[in-house]
Parts: C-alpha cells; structure tokens; sequence
C-alpha cells in the first residue's frame, strides 16, 4: 500500500513465515546463533544468524553543534575505530531510553537534559536480528566519573563539529556503521 505523503510504498513489511525447527547452535558469551528452517513462499530454507538482545547508542551534541566520538577498541575489525556511546540491551526489562541514558554516563561522564529519537535500524538483517535505536542527546554536561575496564579503559573521547563527522563519512575515513548512520541523520534533519 503505498505512502500517503509520497505515493510510494516505502515501508519495511512484517512477515511471519511459517517456523519449522528452530535451534541454538552456539551459546555465546554476549549472543547466540541460532539455526532456524522455515516455510518462505514453496521452499523450505535453512538460515543461521546471530540471535542478538538489541542495543542502542547516543550521539550527543553541545550547543554549538559538536558531536561527541569515541575512539575504541574493537577486536573483530582489529582497530580502534571512532564511534558514539553504545551498549547492548542486556538488562531484562530495561527501557531503550533508559539504557542509552546509562552508556552515555558509564562511556564518557555526561547527562543530557533532552532526548530524542534519531534512527532505528537493523545492523545486518542478512544475518543478525540486531535492532539497534539511535538517541539524539543535548544540552548535555558532567556527571560522575565511572571506571572502565577491557575495550572501555582506553577510551578517548572527542567533541568534533557535526560538518567535520558528515565530510570524514562521505570520504570513507570513518567506517562505524552507527556512526555514519547517526552523524548523516543529524546532518540530514538540521538541514
């Protein structure tokens, strides 16, 4: 059915195919991965994927319109690469708002006074059913100091204005898929 505003059809559709096994073949440390076969159309397919809990990140902006990045470890790309506070829902029951509120106070030492929503996305829908939602923090300032331990001990942190994010994107020389995702929709609704 298409868009009222556009005319398109430009939306995500839900389907429920038909599940006719559904197992975890490896139980991980932070996710599984499960194989699942199922019904689609008049096949009958097989599918492993990484069964993850969802997680959100923040791109927090001051008053002047500087984004906060982090610079972190991350073992799989085997780089430190910039990217924003971020943290898996992993808490039981724990609201998404609530969970991102929590990354940005443990990750870099700041509250915000205004939260919105800014993306909702699926990393890899090809072989993860991670949602990820991205929050828009500002007028933000200081709170308690936290430890950090593992990835997080050596995390740097750096306020960059929104343009430098947006033209370090579209030039490759940032590569964190949340990162590029958050830095072009911020760029995208102040323009």
């Amino acid at each position: 059915m298409p868009d009222p505003e556009t005319g398109y059809g430009l939306v995500d559709e839900p389907a429920e195919p038909r599940v006719l096994s559904s197992e975890r073949v490896f139980d991980g440390h932070v996710w599984d991965v499960v194989r699942e076969r199922f019904e689609y159309g008049c096949s009958e397919i097989t599918r492993e994927f990484v069964d993850h809990p969802g997680a959100v990140a923040v791109l927090a902006m001051d008053d002047v319109g500087r984004v906060l990045l982090i610079r972190q470890y991350r073992h799989p790309i085997r780089s430190r690469d910039w990217e924003l506070p971020a943290g898996l829902l992993d808490v039981e029951g724990e609201d998404p708002l609530a969970a991102a509120q929590r990354e940005l106070a443990e990750e870099v030492d700041l509250r915000a006074g205004q939260w919105s929503r800014l993306a909702e996305f699926y990393t890899t829908p090809g072989g993860s059913n991670e949602r990820l939602l991205v929050y828009l923090a500002t007028d933000v300032s200081s709170t308690e100091a936290f430890a950090r331990v593992e990835e997080e001990a050596d995390i740097v942190s750096q306020w960059v204005p929104l343009a430098d994010a947006v033209q370090a994107v579209l030039d490759g020389r940032l590569k964190n898929s949340i990162l590029t995702i958050a830095v072009l929709s911020a760029h995208a609704r102040r323009h």
